[in-house]
C-alpha cells in the first residue's frame, strides 16, 4: 500500500468504523452490553440499535463521525483548511433545522435522563462540544470552541486534518486549528496532537513496530513542533498503554477508564 492509498484509507476506515460502531455505541453498562450481544462475534453495524441515547438507521453516523465528515468535506471544497468555512459548515450541519435539532436532546441533563421513556431519540444526538459551539456560533464569536469538554472528538477529528497534512510541517498546527474550532481545552489539543502523531507515523512509514515509541521520544524532544504543557505526560502515559499491548482489550482498557 502506497503514502497515497494510506491516506485514503485513514478517512474511509474511520468513517465505516465510526457507522459500525453506532448501533451499540454509548452502552455504559458493561453487564447489559454483554447480554445484548452474547457470543456473537461479529457486531458491526448491529441490528437492531441498541445505543440508549439516540436511534439512528443503520449505517448512519455517530456525533463524531458526522464531525468528521464535514471537516473532510471543508477541507476538499477550500482545497486546504479554512477555519472560517469549517465554522460554517458545522454550525449548518448541527445547527437549526438539521437532524440534530431535537427537543429531548436539548432538555438532556445527566446520564440519569436515559431512563426516561423518551431514549433513545429518533436524531442525532448533540453533545457537550457541539451545544457549546453552537452557542459561541450565534453569539458571533470567533473564538468557538468549548474550553470545559474533553472528550474524544480531539481524536477522531484530526483524521481527515492528517490524512491531508500528514508529512508538511504545518501539520499539527492545522489539527490544533481544527480541534479549537469545537473544543478548546489543554487536555483535547494535546491529547489530538499526540493521536495526530501517532496516525501521521502509520500513514507515512505504514505497519511500523516503534510508531507510539517514536511518538514518545518526540513529545519528549524540548525542540518538538506545537509544544504543549501536557506533553510529557502524555509521553508517560504512553508509556504504560504500551506495558498493556499483550492483555486482552476490556481488562486493558479499564486500565485507563476516567468515569
Amino acid at each position: 500500500m502506497t503514502c497515497e492509498e494510506r491516506r485514503i484509507a485513514a478517512v474511509v476506515g474511520a468513517l465505516i468504523a465510526d457507522a459500525a460502531a453506532q448501533p451499540l455505541h454509548w452502552n455504559y453498562n458493561i453487564d447489559k452490553l454483554n447480554t445484548i450481544i452474547g457470543d456473537q462475534k461479529e457486531i458491526a453495524f448491529w441490528e437492531p440499535s441498541a445505543n440508549p441515547f439516540y436511534c439512528r438507521p443503520r449505517g448512519s453516523h455517530s456525533c463524531y463521525g458526522d464531525q468528521s465528515y464535514v471537516i473532510l468535506k471543508s477541507l476538499v471544497t477550500n482545497y486546504g483548511l479554512d477555519v472560517r468555512n469549517l465554522q460554517k459548515s458545522t454550525y449548518e450541519f448541527f445547527g437549526p433545522n438539521t437532524d440534530y435539532d431535537d427537543k429531548d436532546n436539548k432538555e438532556y441533563q445527566s446520564k440519569s435522563d436515559v431512563s426516561k421513556k423518551v431514549y433513545p431519540i429518533k436524531a442525532g444526538w448533540r453533545h457537550g462540544s457541539i451545544k457549546e459551539f453552537l452557542k459561541k456560533y450565534e453569539q458571533g464569536l470567533e473564538d468557538t470552541g468549548c474550553d470545559k469538554d474533553e472528550q474524544m472528538d480531539c481524536v477522531l477529528r484530526i483524521v481527515p486534518v492528517v490524512a491531508l497534512y500528514a508529512g508538511r510541517p504545518d501539520m499539527l498546527e492545522k489539527a490544533e486549528s481544527v480541534i479549537r474550532v469545537t473544543q478548546n481545552s489543554d487536555t483535547s489539543v494535546a491529547v489530538g496532537l499526540a493521536a495526530a502523531r501517532i496516525l501521521e507515523q502509520y500513514i507515512l512509514y505504514g505497519k511500523k513496530e516503534d510508531a507510539i515509541e517514536c511518538v514518545i521520544e518526540e513529545l519528549n524532544n524540548p525542540n518538538r513542533s506545537n509544544p504543549q504543557d501536557l506533553d510529557k505526560a502524555l509521553a508517560g502515559q504512553l508509556r504504560e498503554v504500551l506495558q498493556c499491548k499483550d492483555i486482552d482489550h476490556r481488562t486493558a482498557a479499564k486500565k485507563f477508564r476516567i468515569d
